[in-house]
C-alpha cells in the first residue's frame, strides 16, 4: 500500500514543580462518597498488584491508584486507556476509540503491563497502537494502577508500570444472600454510544456460579473543530478545515463469560471462560476497520497452609487463542495470531512480628505470527521463566521493603535463537515520624528484554507511518531509579507525593534515518539502543471544606509532570504536565461533583514531532441513588463542558485525531 505524501506526513505527526490542592482521584470517574477522613473510622485500601501479600495504601511504597466498584459502576463505557486517562502520570495513546492503551510516566507499548487478575493478556496489543487490548473495563470490579518499576513480580514487561483489571468471574467469595449481581447501561451523545451488561453469581451448595456480559457499540465521534491540528496544517500549507467528526472512529465490542469454583474453610479452586469480539476502524487509514477475537481460559485457586513459613498457596493460569484481522475495505489484508499461556504459582509467607513476604515463580510461553501484505514482524514464539521474592518488615515507626527477581527470556524467529538473562532487585526503607505521615525512599534495578517487534520488524507499519527496522543485537535495557514517597492524612486532610527519576542504559527508541523505502514510500525508522534520563513527579491532596454527617464539600485535585531525554534529544510522544481540581458534594442521596482540568503544551519534542498546545476542559458530573439502600444508581455527565478542541499528545494521531468534543453521557446501574 502506498501513501500520497500529505498522508504520510499526517500519520508521521501523528521543569519546575507545580504546588496544587488535590486528591487522589484525579479525572477519575468517581461519583462516590468516600469516608471523610475525619471520621473516627476510615477502612485503607490494601493493595495487592505489586505486593502478593497486601499492603495498605498509606503504607505503601509504589505509587497505587485504584478504581473501585463503585467508581467503575458509573464510568464511562469506554476502552482501557481512555478510562485510566487524567489518573496522576497516566494518559492514553488514544489511537482511536477501539485502540487505547495506558501511557504510565510517560511510557507505553510493551514497558507497560496490562493484566487480568495477576496474569498477562496473550494479545498483541503491546505490538502497535492500532491493536486494541483484550480486556475492557466493564467487566472489572476493580482496577489497580501501578506507577514506576514493577518487575519483581511481573517481569520486564512492567518496567514502565502495570495495569491490572480484577474481576470475580473465577468466583473468589460466595454470593451475598445467595444470589448476587448488577445490571447497567448507558447513553452518550458525542458518538451516539451505546452499551450495556449484566453480571449474576450464585451459590449451588459449595460451589459458586458467575455468568456475565455486556455489549457497546458507538459512531463516529464529534469534534470540536477541524480534525487537522492549525500546527499540520502551517507545515502542509493547506487550509484548516474538514467534517466535526473524526472518520473512522466506530467501534463495537461484545464480551460474554462464565466461572465456577469451589469454595470452603480453607480456600477456592475454579475456572473461567471468556469470549471477546470486537470491530472498530483505524481513524489512520479512511477504509481499515480491525476485527479481533479472542477466546481465554483461566484456572484460579488458593489454599490455606498449615505450616510455620507459609500462610497459602495461590495459582493462577491462562491460556487464550487470539486473532486480529485488518480489513482494507470489505478484504482481509493482514492477520496476527497470538496463542500461549501463563501461569504464576505464589506461597505467601505466615506474617510475624511485622515480617511479610512472597516467594513466586512465574512462566509465559507465546506464540506469535503475522501473515498478509503489512505483517512487518516474522514469526515468533516467547518463553520466559522468572523466579523472584519480596520482602517487607514493618516496626510500625520504621521499616524496610525489598526484593529480587530473576529472568530466563528466550525469543526465536525463522533466523534467530535470542535468549537474556536478567536480575532486577529493589530496595525501600519508610519511617513514620508521626501517626498521620509517611516517609519512604526506593532505589531500584529493573530489566527488560527486548520485544519481538524491536527484534526483528523489517517492513512497512501503516499506523506510525514508518518502515520499521528492529535490531536482533539489542541487549536487554536496564532502569536505575530512585524514588521519593510521601502519605499523610490527618483530620480533614490527606495528601500524597511521588518524586522520581530514572536512569535507563539500552533505551530501546524508534527514530527516523532520514531516508523513504523504496516500495512503501514510507520514511524508514530503525529501533536503536540509546541512554534516556526520565524524571518528574505526581502530587495530589485533598480537604473537606464542609461536613455535616453524611454530606460533605470537598476540595481535590492533581498534579504530574514527567520530562524525559535520550542521547538523540528530547524523547518522543511524553506527556505535558497537567493539574486538576475538583470541587465534590456528596450526600446519602445526592453526590456531585465540577472538575476543571489543564493540560499544559508540549514543546519540546524530537524532530520528527509537532508540538501541541495546552486546554483546559471542564467536566461536570452527577448521581442520584433514588433508595436508601443505594442499589439503584441514576447517573449523568457533561464531559468537556466547554467544547475546547484538545489533542492527546502521547497520541500518534494528535495532529489528526483531536479528543471527543462536548459529551452528554446518561445511564444507571442497578445492583442486587
Amino acid at each position: 500500500m502506498r501513501l500520497t505524501r500529505s498522508s504520510r506526513i499526517l500519520l508521521l505527526t501523528a521543569t519546575g514543580w507545580a504546588a496544587l490542592c488535590g486528591v487522589a482521584v484525579a479525572q477519575t470517574p468517581s461519583l462516590a462518597s468516600p469516608q471523610g477522613p475525619s471520621d473516627p473510622v476510615r477502612l485503607e485500601d490494601v493493595i495487592i498488584t505489586g505486593t502478593p501479600f497486601g499492603v495498605t495504601d498509606r503504607a505503601s511504597l509504589l505509587a497505587v491508584e485504584v478504581l473501585d466498584a463503585e467508581q467503575l459502576a458509573v464510568a464511562p463505557a469506554a476502552t482501557l486507556g481512555d478510562l485510566v486517562n487524567g489518573l496522576p502520570g497516566v494518559r492514553s495513546s488514544s489511537f482511536a476509540p477501539g485502540a487505547s492503551r495506558p501511557v504510565i510516566r510517560g511510557l507505553s507499548g510493551p514497558r507497560v503491563q496490562v493484566l487480568t487478575n495477576g496474569l498477562g493478556l496473550i494479545d498483541a496489543s503491546s505490538v502497535s497502537p492500532d491493536h486494541q487490548v483484550a480486556v475492557d473495563p466493564a467487566e472489572a470490579s476493580r482496577i489497580e494502577i501501578v506507577r514506576g518499576p514493577s518487575t519483581l513480580v511481573f517481569g520486564g514487561s512492567a518496567i514502565g508500570g502495570v495495569v491490572n483489571i480484577i474481576d470475580e468471574r473465577v468466583p473468589t467469595t460466595r454470593a451475598e444472600g445467595g444470589v448476587d449481581g448488577h445490571v447497567s447501561t448507558q447513553v452518550s451523545s458525542v458518538d451516539n454510544g451505546r452499551g450495556g451488561g449484566a453480571s449474576l453469581k450464585a451459590n449451588l451448595g459449595p460451589m459458586v456460579f458467575t455468568i456475565d456480559g455486556y455489549s457497546r457499540q458507538s459512531d463516529d465521534y464529534r469534534i470540536a473543530g477541524p480534525a487537522l491540528s492549525q500546527r499540520l496544517a502551517d507545515a502542509l500549507g493547506v487550509p484548516r478545515n474538514g467534517p466535526s467528526t473524526v472518520a473512522n472512529s466506530a467501534a463495537g465490542i461484545d464480551q460474554a463469560g462464565a466461572g465456577l469454583s469451589w469454595i470452603g474453610d480453607g480456600g477456592y479452586f475454579g475456572g473461567s471462560v471468556k469470549t471477546t469480539r470486537s470491530t472498530y476502524g483505524t481513524v489512520a487509514e479512511p477504509d481499515v476497520t480491525i476485527e479481533l477475537e479472542q477466546t481465554r481460559y483461566d484456572v484460579r485457586g488458593e489454599h490455606t497452609l498449615d505450616t510455620p513459613w507459609f500462610d497459602k498457596v495461590r495459582l493462577g493460569a491462562a491460556y487464550a487463542d487470539y486473532t486480529h484481522t485488518e480489513f482494507e475495505g470489505p478484504d482481509p489484508g493482514t492477520l496476527f495470531y497470538s496463542t500461549g499461556y501463563e501461569g504464576r504459582l505464589e506461597l505467601i509467607q505466615r506474617a510475624r512480628d511485622g515480617w511479610q513476604g512472597v516467594v513466586g515463580a512465574q512462566v509465559l510461553d507465546r506464540d506469535f505470527d503475522a501473515v498478509g501484505s503489512e505483517a512487518y514482524v516474522p514469526p515468533t514464539t516467547t518463553r520466559e521463566r522468572g523466579l523472584y521474592t519480596v520482602q517487607r518488615l514493618d516496626r510500625e515507626s520504621f521499616g524496610v521493603e525489598g526484593g529480587i527477581r530473576f529472568d530466563s527470556h528466550r525469543v526465536t524467529s525463522p533466523t534467530d535463537d535470542l535468549s537474556f538473562d536478567n536480575v532486577s532487585a529493589s530496595a525501600g526503607l519508610f519511617v513514620r515520624p508521626s501517626k498521620p505521615l509517611f516517609l519512604g525512599l526506593t532505589i531500584a534495578r529493573n530489566a527488560r528484554a527486548p520485544s519481538d517487534v524491536e527484534l526483528f520488524a523489517d517492513g512497512a507499519h501503516i499506523a506510525t507511518a514508518a518502515y520499521e527496522r528492529g535490531d536482533p543485537t539489542f541487549d536487554s535495557e536496564v532502569a536505575t531509579s530512585i524514588e521519593g514517597t510521601m502519605h499523610f492524612a490527618s483530620g480533614r486532610m490527606s495528601a500524597d507525593l511521588h518524586v522520581y527519576a530514572a536512569r535507563y542504559d539500552g533505551f530501546i527508541d524508534l527514530r527516523p534515518t532520514g531516508v523513504d523505502d523504496v516500495d512503501s514510500g514510507l520514511p524508514i525508522f530503525d529501533y536503536v539502543q540509546t541512554n534516556a534520563d526520565f524524571h518528574g513527579f505526581e502530587a495530589e491532596a485533598g480537604y473537606d471544606l464542609w461536613i455535616d454527617g453524611d454530606r460533605s464539600l470537598t476540595l481535590t485535585g492533581t498534579a504530574d509532570m514527567v520530562r524525559a531525554s535520550t542521547d538523540f534529544g528530547p524523547a518522543a510522544r511524553i506527556p505535558p504536565w497537567s493539574a486538576m481540581t475538583r470541587l465534590a458534594w456528596t450526600s446519602d442521596r445526592i453526590d456531585a461533583a465540577l472538575e476543571v482540568r489543564h493540560v499544559g503544551g508540549q514543546a519540546r519534542v524530537p524532530t520528527f514531532e509537532l508540538p501541541t498546545d495546552s486546554y483546559t476542559m471542564v467536566n461536570l458530573s452527577g448521581a442520584l441513588h433514588p433508595f436508601a439502600d443505594h442499589n439503584l444508581t441514576v447517573f449523568a455527565e457533561l464531559h468537556n463542558l466547554t467544547n475546547v478542541e484538545a489533542r492527546e499528545h502521547a497520541s500518534f494521531l494528535k495532529d489528526i485525531a483531536p479528543l471527543p468534543g462536548r459529551n452528554l453521557r446518561v445511564g444507571l446501574t442497578y445492583r442486587f
